[in-house]
């Protein structure tokens, strides 16, 4: 028999018993004719690699990679395939602490951006900065892997390091050694700007965010706080329940973000409030996204609070992560948020109602811990106390 024969023999083998195994798995779960076709596509290459290929093959790995290709295809850069080790990490993700670096990252246009820089982190102890561009991570370009997928490399055991290759406006590109540690996670922060209004950051959306919050209001209203300012600025999101917790404090009596699957099943968050207590400017930025822009999409459609700043980032979307059989998992797409006068934000973000450019540098400015803080420096600040200022008066 010639090569050419032998090498059609083997396909044709390859073909016929994916197509019985397709097929006979498709009769039974009836699945269409289409999509039958299509999976005995992926059987039939599988079973070639397999048999075929000129070294051994890893099955499992093969398996891997197929899932994460097809993840991949969507062009979703929150969805993707989490191997053991991401798995494992990304359980941690909300938990309170944790072993990294301390920086938010915002992923966008193919690219990494920090768009915070916790204070006392071993990020800004190396010197990372807001608006840093992440390029590689240990040496692996992040273009090269899902953009979701960047943190969980950066993040690791504490006492460990990771090299991070950073592109810096006007400079250089420079690599920088961050030594990880167990980072802690106080999402709240609060202080009276003057005798009559109070400072609320949120810098995140933890399981702790909700009851941070209600501690700092409680502390500010001892204070005889008369209007607050809430801080939304390089909020990168988190938790929508932390979120919805909060918003049930000071959004009015109603719907506050309705989730909206592909089949037009909805899930609506409500508030119970009868009326709001103080009057409220809310800050954003273009690195406000997600739970961040709900709240404040929120305050804004039910006319409970002003929005001063710039448009918000734009992601409305929902994930969520299926656990699989190999401690591995699936991080899925699954929903759109909608506001209450049912906008989507997912690409669109949040306009401000007050458009004010942001003072650099940011980052000084929201580190309202500091003892020195100057809100002078601060335009969009300047500008959030001013309208409050005319509504408490």
């Amino acid at each position: 028999m010639s090569k050419r024969k032998l090498f059609t023999c083997i396909i044709l083998t390859a073909l016929v018993s994916s197509m019985i195994t397709i097929f006979g798995i498709c009769f039974l779960l009836d699945i269409n004719f289409g999509r039958a076709t299509n999976l005995a596509r992926l059987f039939c290459a599988m079973n070639f690699i397999e048999d075929h290929y000129v070294n051994s093959v890893d099955y499992t790995k093969m398996i891997d990679g197929a899932i994460g290709g097809m993840v991949h295809s969507l062009g979703d850069p929150h969805s993707i395939y989490l191997d053991q080790r991401l798995y494992s990490q990304i359980k941690s993700d909300t938990s309170g602490s944790f072993g990294g670096i301390g920086v938010y990252m915002g992923f966008k246009n193919n690219g990494v951006q920090i768009i915070s820089v916790m204070p006392d982190s071993p990020g800004e102890k190396v010197g990372l900065q807001t608006g840093d561009e992440i390029i590689a991570v240990d040496g692996t370009p992040v273009n090269e892997i899902a953009a979701d997928e960047v943190a969980l490399k950066i993040r690791g055991e504490s006492g460990t390091n990771v090299d991070l290759l950073i592109r810096r406006e006007g400079q250089e590109d420079k690599i920088y050694t961050v030594t990880r540690d167990i980072i802690k996670v106080k999402t709240v922060a609060d202080k009276m700007l003057n005798d009559k209004i109070g400072y609320i950051r949120i810098s995140a959306f933890s399981e702790n965010t909700g009851e941070e919050f209600k501690t700092a209001m409680k502390n500010l209203e001892t204070h005889n706080m008369k209007g607050f300012v809430l801080d939304l600025r390089q909020n990168p999101g988190g938790v929508i329940t932390s979120c919805v917790e909060i918003a049930k404090e000071i959004v009015p009596k109603g719907p506050i973000v309705s989730v909206v699957q592909r089949d037009g099943s909805k899930e609506v968050y409500t508030s119970d409030l009868e009326q709001t207590k103080y009057p409220i400017v809310v800050l954003l930025d273009g690195n406000s996204a997600s739970a961040s822009e709900l709240l404040a999409g929120a305050l804004q459609d039910t006319k409970a609070a002003k929005i001063v700043g710039t448009k918000s980032y734009g992601k409305g979307s929902v994930q969520t992560v299926m656990p699989m059989f190999h401690e591995d998992g699936l991080k899925l797409t699954i929903a759109k948020y909608y506001t209450p006068n049912n906008r989507s934000i997912d690409g669109v973000g949040i306009e401000p109602d007050i458009v004010v450019e942001a003072t650099k540098p940011l980052q000084r400015a929201l580190n309202i811990e500091t003892e020195n803080t100057n809100i002078t420096e601060d335009a969009q600040l300047n500008k959030a106390v001013e309208v409050l200022i005319g509504e408490i008066e």
